[in-house]
């Protein structure tokens, strides 16, 4: 039963490695920024903005960047907050930080 097992769990953690997505220049941890202390970012169901609001997010808001798309000139990246990973959606990379 041990020999089963072992490559079950190790199929699984490799699944399960690959739903953050990679990590590199594009990826990553990011943060809100440049939004201003009166409005909010939009977290939106899709890259664009004829897309569903789903959340506003104020400067600071720490989030994981996923991956980024260009749509009419303008980069889209979807990100999913850092605190609460299940909230996925799309903000304008202008207001993201590099790190």
């Amino acid at each position: 039963m041990k020999t089963t097992c072992l490559p079950a769990l190790l199929a699984l953690s490799l699944v399960a490695a690959c739903g953050t997505g990679p990590v590199g220049p594009t990826f990553g941890r990011t943060t809100v920024q440049n939004v201003g202390s009166d409005d909010l970012l939009k977290l939106r169901a899709g890259p664009g903005l004829g897309f569903k609001v789903i959340l506003g997010l104020p400067d600071g808001t720490r989030l994981i960047r996923r991956d980024c798309v260009t749509e009419l000139g303008q980069r889209w990246c979807r990100v999913a907050l850092a605190d609460a990973p299940a909230i996925v959606g799309y903000v304008s990379d202008d207001y993201l930080t590099g790190d």
